[in-house]
């Protein structure tokens, strides 16, 4: 069931590689750190997808996600690094995508000289009574945004 689930997200994750910036309804928040801002692309009981720009330099301090299952973090531009829990910093590329469970400590910066772009997607709900399953709800939201398809891997 894991498994099945995690390829799902990753399936669904497929098809938001590159976001056109007015095919979506959004909401942009204050910068979560100095040089990192947020758009929130779709915030459900089950999924939040968000869009995060990163200034060069920036850095975004390491923090958990608590109030989600999982968590997908992929690098669509720029040269980006993530530290994942006591790991040390890891080189990030664009289309490469990067497994969390709640609560995983994490944090990243751009180490390029130009703009960074990252995708997070968060799976609030493995299951919600009398609803799609979230994976069904993220792929049919995000194919209907018209978005193309990029290449991923799995990282942890």
């Amino acid at each position: 069931m894991k498994r099945s689930l995690i390829r799902g997200i990753i399936a669904a994750a497929s098809v938001v590689m590159i976001v056109a910036p007015a095919s979506a309804q959004t909401q942009t928040t204050a910068e979560a750190d100095p040089g990192v801002r947020l758009t929130r692309l779709i915030d459900r009981a089950e999924v939040r997808v968000s869009r995060l720009e990163i200034e060069p330099g920036a850095v975004r301090r390491t923090h958990a996600h608590n109030d989600v299952e999982y968590h997908l973090w992929i690098p669509l531009e720029g040269s980006l690094e993530i530290t994942i829990g006591p790991d040390r910093p890891t080189p990030a590329a664009p289309g490469q995508a990067f497994f969390l469970k709640r609560g995983t400590s994490h944090g990243f910066r751009n180490v390029g000289s130009t703009k960074a772009a990252v995708f997070e997607i968060f799976i609030k709900q493995a299951t919600t009574a009398g609803a799609d399953s979230p994976i069904d709800v993220l792929a049919s939201t995000l194919g209907a945004l018209g978005q193309t398809s990029g290449n991923l891997q799995m990282h942890r």
